[in-house]
């Protein structure tokens, strides 16, 4: 399963990446192979400075060897003994009104013990209904095909609780699907993980072709540098891909791609009551069952 999941996930990157120039037009991906000291290495492509994305990263990784003593005992299996396998990507827009978006989907195995786990989320600044729909409803769709191992609200309140900011009581975004740690039919799981990947750029690229060309303020866009903070901030405290990538001696420039290139903190920002602003705070960063909603 393991030499299968890995060429589905090189072969993605591929897909994923010919599909993204595309959508930006003059961007290209620059690649970087890398070897990781201790077994394996990866694959980095980075876009930056395109017509569309400011930055937009999709790693190819697939790794082996043995885990630290303290950190094994943080992830499941037995022994120190490990394999991962994996893309994980994030898009940063330099327009406001175009979201960002992250995605992974990964093959891990740690002695007798293998699983799945990914997910994708969405981080609007601006956010629009029927994006934020169309986004929810792809990842609906996938779960309902693989009813044996995909529960779509359970995966949906899993990315809630998983992409939210305990420090500052908010989510990262308007959610999507996450899983981890997905054990038993390795085929019907990866046929489900697979299903994801496939249908990544649907759920993403027709949201970013409708808001690519909109008008945007200065002021727009000092809020959208703002709420990137807020991306780092989960990136570096929480995110479990970005620490799992750290402590397994990876390579550090492609773990920390996924942070945006341009951040403003400011100290105690609140947004005009009844901007546009706000109704990211009131509206979107409040969990609810998108996928249901009516157009």
């Amino acid at each position: 399963m393991r030499e299968i999941a890995s060429a589905y996930f090189r072969s993605l990157q591929d897909r994923l990446c010919q599909a993204l120039e595309g959508l930006d037009g003059p961007g290209r991906f620059r690649e970087d192979l890398w070897q990781r000291e201790g077994g394996g290495g990866g694959r980095t492509r980075v876009l930056a400075g395109g017509a569309v994305f400011e930055r937009a990263g999709v790693n190819f990784s697939d790794v082996f060897g043995e885990l630290s003593e303290e950190f094994s005992r943080q992830v499941p299996g037995e022994g120190r003994s490990f394999t991962a396998c994996g893309i994980s990507l994030v898009l940063h827009p330099t327009s406001p009104m175009v979201p960002t978006v992250h995605a992974n989907f990964r093959f891990l195995t740690k002695g007798s013990s293998q699983w799945f786990g990914g997910g994708a989320d969405l981080t609007p600044y601006y956010p629009y209904r029927e994006d934020v729909i169309h986004f929810h409803r792809v990842w609906r769709d996938v779960c309902r095909r693989h009813p044996s191992v995909a529960d779509h609200g359970r995966f949906k309140k899993w990315c809630d609780e998983y992409f939210y900011l305990a420090h500052r009581g908010e989510p990262r975004g308007v959610g999507g699907i996450f899983f981890d740690n997905l054990e038993g039919d390795v085929d019907a799981l990866f046929a489900f993980v697979r299903d994801c990947g496939d249908h990544f750029l649907e759920a993403y690229l027709p949201i970013a072709e409708r808001r690519k060309g909109e008008f945007f303020t200065v002021e727009q866009r000092a809020f959208q540098e703002f709420r990137r903070g807020r991306y780092v901030e989960f990136n570096l405290i929480y995110d479990r891909g970005t620490l799992f990538g750290l402590k397994t001696g990876g390579r550090t420039e492609s773990i920390l791609m996924s942070l945006p290139p341009v951040v403003r903190f400011l100290y105690d920002h609140h947004p005009a009551p009844g901007s546009r602003e706000a109704e990211l705070y009131e509206v979107y960063l409040k969990p609810r069952d998108w996928a249901d909603e009516p157009l």
